[in-house]
């Protein structure tokens, strides 16, 4: 099958669900800023570009650096470019999308469980989940970067 055929529209059923989803649980997190770092970092790891160049945009409208975005990739290594609370969040984002023991490290997610409340948490959790439900949605039908309009 063609790229092109690949690329037809989402169901609307689908499509406002998902789309639900992602409304709660950002509005659940408060952190619209943070939100986008995760979403772009849980975009790298799934390699989408679609969600890759929506986020880019989102994160410059929540006031996101381009230095802290270009670094993104390298968190871990860029020593106080991203705080505690951030390295948590980004250290479950990996966690959650990739999977590769079957589960989340216990240290993982009580790192996580420090810098955020209950609901925080669960909201956090559900930004990973649902940024990686997207990302599967755009990659396997090779939606390509540029299509976003806010």
């Amino acid at each position: 099958m063609s790229r092109t055929h690949r690329t037809q529209t989402l169901d609307r059923e689908v499509g406002r669900a998902m789309s639900a989803l992602s409304a709660a649980a950002k509005r659940g997190f408060g952190d619209p800023a943070l939100a986008e770092l995760v979403m772009i970092r849980a975009s790298q790891l799934n390699h989408c570009a679609f969600c890759l160049d929506m986020h880019l945009r989102l994160a410059g409208e929540h006031g996101g650096s381009e230095e802290r975005i270009a670094l993104l990739d390298a968190w871990e290594e860029a020593g106080d470019r991203y705080s505690e609370r951030e390295r948590a969040a980004l250290a479950l984002t990996e966690a959650v999308t990739v999977l590769t023991d079957g589960f989340v490290p216990d240290e993982v997610y009580d790192f996580a469980a420090e810098h955020f409340d209950q609901g925080e948490l669960a909201h956090l959790i559900g930004l990973i989940t649902v940024i990686n439900g997207w990302n599967r949605l755009m990659v396997s039908r090779r939606v390509p970067p540029g299509g976003y309009r806010p």
